[in-house]
C-alpha cells in the first residue's frame, strides 16, 4: 500500500466547538451528559447535527428505524461510504463517547466542501440509533436492523422503565422533524468507518495518538431469574426457606470462579440486579440480574458461556433458575486494507500509531459483515468512559478526524474483494 494521498487539513477548533456544543444538550451538573435514546434531548442533537449539514449541502434522512443520515454526493452514483458512530449517552455519560464519531465525520464532510473536493463515490454520515442501551435495552439497535439482524417490529415493542415504547419515541421523532425523507433500513455499501474514543487505556500507555482496530471481541448477554418463596424473616425456620438472595449468592460466586477458568482475557460481569419483594423483613422470593460475559475467541466465549448456565443450575436449588440467553455477538476482524489505510495516513501524518482490539462493542461490529468496515481510535484519559470524568485531548481529536478524512478518501476510490470484507 502506497503514502496516505495529499488531503486538506481539518478545522481542530471547529471540531471542539461543536463537541462542547453538543455536551450543552442534556448536560449534567457534574460535567457529563446525559442524552439517551430518542429522548428530547437525543432529537434536539439531531436536529443540531442536521442543522450544521445542512449548511454545507448535505442531504439529511432518517430510515424508520431512527437511523440519521446525511449524504455528499460523489462524482459517480453508487454506493456510500459510510462513516460515523452514535449520538446517544449513558446516564451519566461523558462528553465524546460517540458523538466525537459522529461529528468527526461531519469535519471531514466539511472540510471536504470548503476544498471544493468531490468523492469518486457518495459519503453518507450515519447517527446510529440506540447503540448504548442505557434507556432501550439492549444497545446498537439501529445497526443491528440495519444489517438484518433484528427486526423492527422487534425494537419498535421493546419499553423503558416508565413503559414507553421505542415506537412511541420513534413517531415523536417523526413529529419533530416531519421534512426528512424517511426510507426502510438497510442500503448497500461501499464501506463503513467508525472513529470512537478508545475506552480504554492502552493508546495512552503506548503513547500512540491512533489505534487501528483490528476486531471486537464477542459477547454474550443473559438475564436470569431465581425465584424461591417469600416468607415471614422472623417465623420460616432457615432449613426451609427458598431465599432467592441466598440462591443468588451461591450462583454468582459459581459463575465467578466458573469465569476465571476461562484466563485474563475473559470479562464477566453481573449487574442490573432487582430482588422482589424488596424488603425488610421478608426472605426475598425473586431475583433477577443480567450477566455480561466478553473474550475475543468465540470458542472460548462459548465454553464459558455453557459453564455460566450449568454454574447456575447446579447452585440455585431450592430456588428455581430460568436462564434468558439476550445477546449473542460474536468476535469479528475489520478490514485489512482499511486497517493498513489508517495505519498509512497516521505515519503520513507523524501520528504514533499501534493495532489494538476493542474491548468494547460498538456498531462497526454489525457493519462488518456486510461491508470492508474499520474503526479508528484515540485516547481517552486513564481509559474511563461511561463517566462525567471522561476526558480526551483536542489534538487527539483532531488526528482523528484527520486520519478519518484521509481513509475516507482512500476508501472511495478503492476496489474491494471479498478478502477485504476482514
Amino acid at each position: 500500500m502506497t503514502a496516505a494521498p495529499a488531503t486538506p487539513t481539518v478545522n481542530a477548533s471547529r471540531l471542539w466547538s461543536r463537541l462542547m456544543s453538543m455536551a450543552e444538550i442534556g448536560a449534567r451538573s457534574d460535567g457529563g451528559v446525559d442524552r439517551q435514546a430518542l429522548s428530547a434531548q437525543d432529537r434536539a442533537a439531531m436536529a443540531r447535527l442536521i442543522g450544521w449539514g445542512k449548511e454545507i449541502g448535505l442531504a439529511p434522512s432518517f430510515d424508520t428505524a431512527g437511523n440519521l443520515f446525511l449524504t455528499m454526493p460523489g462524482a459517480q452514483d453508487g454506493a456510500p461510504v459510510l462513516i460515523g458512530s452514535h449520538m446517544d449517552s449513558q446516564p451519566t455519560g461523558g462528553r465524546f463517547d460517540g458523538i466525537f464519531g459522529v461529528l468527526a465525520a461531519l469535519e471531514v464532510l466539511q472540510t471536504l466542501h470548503e476544498n471544493s473536493i468531490t468523492p469518486p463515490r457518495p459519503v453518507t454520515l450515519v447517527a446510529w440509533m440506540n447503540e448504548e442501551g442505557g434507556r432501550f435495552a439492549p444497545g446498537m439497535m439501529g445497526s443491528e436492523v440495519f444489517n438484518g439482524s433484528r427486526s423492527l417490529d422487534d425494537i419498535r415493542a421493546v419499553v423503558d422503565a416508565d413503559g414507553i415504547s421505542v415506537a412511541t419515541e420513534l413517531a415523536r421523532l417523526a413529529e419533530a422533524l416531519p421534512d426528512l425523507p424517511r426510507h426502510a433500513p438497510g442500503f448497500a455499501l461501499h464501506a463503513y468507518i467508525e472513529p470512537h474514543i478508545e475506552q480504554a487505556d492502552l493508546l495512552e500507555q503506548s503513547e500512540s495518538v491512533i489505534g487501528a482496530v483490528t476486531g471486537i471481541q464477542g459477547k454474550k448477554t443473559y438475564e436470569l431469574t431465581l425465584s424461591g418463596k417469600e416468607a415471614h424473616a422472623g417465623t420460616e425456620p432457615m432449613e426451609r426457606r427458598a431465599d432467592a438472595v441466598q440462591a443468588f449468592a451461591r450462583v454468582a460466586l459459581a459463575m465467578q470462579q466458573a469465569a476465571l477458568k476461562a484466563g485474563p482475557d475473559i470479562r464477566f460481569t453481573i449487574g442490573r440486579v432487582e430482588v422482589a419483594p424488596n424488603a425488610p423483613s421478608v426472605v426475598p422470593a425473586t431475583v433477577r440480574f443480567r450477566i455480561d460475559l466478553r473474550h475475543p475467541d468465540n470458542t472460548v466465549l462459548d465454553h464459558t458461556g455453557l459453564a455460566l448456565e450449568q454454574a447456575a443450575q447446579r447452585e440455585s436449588a431450592p430456588c428455581k433458575v430460568g436462564i434468558h440467553p439476550m445477546i449473542n455477538a460474536r468476535a469479528n476482524s475489520f478490514s485489512p486494507f482499511l486497517r493498513a489505510a489508517i495505519l498509512d495516513s497516521a505515519a503520513a501524518r507523524a501520528f504514533p500509531a499501534m493495532e489494538l482490539l476493542s474491548a468494547a462493542g460498538h456498531d462497526a461490529r454489525h457493519m462488518a459483515p456486510l461491508t470492508p468496515s474499520a474503526m479508528i481510535f484515540v485516547p481517552c484519559r486513564g481509559g474511563l468512559s461511561h463517566h462525567p470524568d471522561e476526558w480526551a485531548e483536542p489534538a487527539h481529536l483532531a488526528a482523528g478526524a484527520q486520519v478519518l478524512l484521509d481513509v475516507t478518501l482512500r476508501a472511495a476510490a478503492a476496489s474491494f474483494t471479498q478478502g477485504d470484507l476482514g
